[in-house]
């Protein structure tokens, strides 16, 4: 049978039929051949149910004459079928109206998705990298967190950060810094001065209650990573052993946009990332997920139990646990994102992106800053 074509509401007229040939009830059932287009408007378009109306009026006047029901109980049966006709061919053209304006919308927030938070690929510069990505609405498919991964003159560079707020505005301002960051890691050798660049464009935009947590990485040179970590979650370093350790900053520093409230200045973190090391940044989103018993979700023993050596699969086994905890939807928009840092003895792919360009540049850009705090995490 062609698409579209009302079965179950021509189904249902002709169950009242076959009662009504079986039973003789007459009038007793015949206002029931209504049900037809009702059921029709609930998956069909305006002709869908027009056509079961037609064909529940034919119905119900062979049928009313077949049994001798009177002219007058017989005309307001038929008016009734036709009156639910109509007001339901109206609530299914506007029901079809509304599904094709969300289809356009929907469409135009993958486009701003694309646009906003850009595809990672599974390989930049010395790195695999897995991204995960869960609006809590889930009909804009965008939200309040943000994440960016780039190839840089002064090595592989990141964020991921959680906006305050939800809605148009909170993507607003993940747009602001994704854009800030992007032009700041290409043009600043010290991490530290990317992120005094993203602190002064949200102190001339975001309003007095507003402000980004965030993590901001870099890999200048091989086997040495850096961290900035404005008020966000601490990431968890995955050691080849499997041991996992959240990263601590030392000097925790005030949110992107409330320094100068604080007077406060981030620090700058430098710690070994040896190969078949990992290391995992989120937002809020996975850690305060919770249960129906409102417990938080573990990550750092979901990442223990799930690590191995391709970070897409590691992802998708903890998305997957995350959404079983949580009974199958978000409340909250969620990222996560894994950098893996593969062993010698493993195959890279090739291309430009598979040769870090951080490799090639001699000494840190972090080395000789005043500020900056050297730790040893132990696993």
């Amino acid at each position: 049978m062609a698409a579209g074509t009302p079965v179950l509401p021509l189904m249902l007229v002709c169950v009242v039929a076959l009662v009504d040939l079986l039973g003789g009830a007459g009038v007793i059932w015949l206002p029931l051949l209504a049900a037809g287009p009702a059921l029709a408007a609930t998956t069909n378009g305006p002709r869908g149910v027009l056509c079961v109306g037609l064909v529940a009026a034919l119905v119900g006047a062979t049928l009313g004459v077949r049994d001798g029901v009177p002219g007058r109980e017989l005309a307001v049966v038929l008016s009734a079928v036709g009156a639910v006709t109509v007001a339901n061919g109206l609530t299914s053209a506007l029901r079809g109206r509304r599904e094709r304006v969300l289809a356009a919308v929907r469409s135009v927030a993958e486009a701003a998705q694309h646009a906003l938070l850009k595809p990672v690929p599974e390989t930049v510069g010395p790195f695999r990298v897995a991204v995960r990505y869960s609006a809590a609405a889930a009909e804009a498919r965008i939200g309040g967190d943000l994440y960016a991964l780039v190839p840089t003159p002064y090595g592989i560079r990141l964020i991921v950060g959680d906006v305050r707020g939800k809605g148009l505005p909170a993507v607003s301002t993940a747009a602001l810094v994704l854009g800030v960051f992007r032009e700041a890691a290409y043009d600043e050798p010290d991490l530290l001065a990317v992120v005094g660049r993203i602190e002064r464009s949200l102190a001339r935009n975001l309003g007095h209650d507003d402000f980004v947590t965030a993590v901001v990485a870099g890999y200048p040179r091989s086997g040495h990573l850096e961290l900035v970590n404005c008020g966000h979650a601490p990431p968890l370093l995955a050691r080849e052993s499997g041991d996992v350790v959240a990263v601590e900053p030392t000097n925790p520093a005030p949110p992107l946009g409330l320094r100068a409230f604080s007077g406060e200045d981030p620090s700058l973190q430098v710690m070994p990332f040896a190969d078949g090391d990992q290391l995992l940044l989120y937002t809020d989103g996975v850690t305060e997920a919770r249960n129906h018993s409102r417990e938080f979700y573990p990550l750092a023993e979901g990442l223990a139990r799930h690590l191995s050596d391709e970070p897409a699969r590691t992802l998708t086994a903890l998305h997957d646990e995350l959404l079983d905890h949580v009974g199958g939807r978000l409340h909250d928009d969620a990222a996560l994102l894994l950098l893996r840092k593969p062993a010698l003895s493993e195959p890279m792919a090739d291309g430009p992106e598979a040769h870090g360009p951080g490799e090639s540049v001699s000494g840190g850009p972090g080395s000789g800053l005043s500020r900056t705090v050297v730790t040893e995490v132990n696993a």
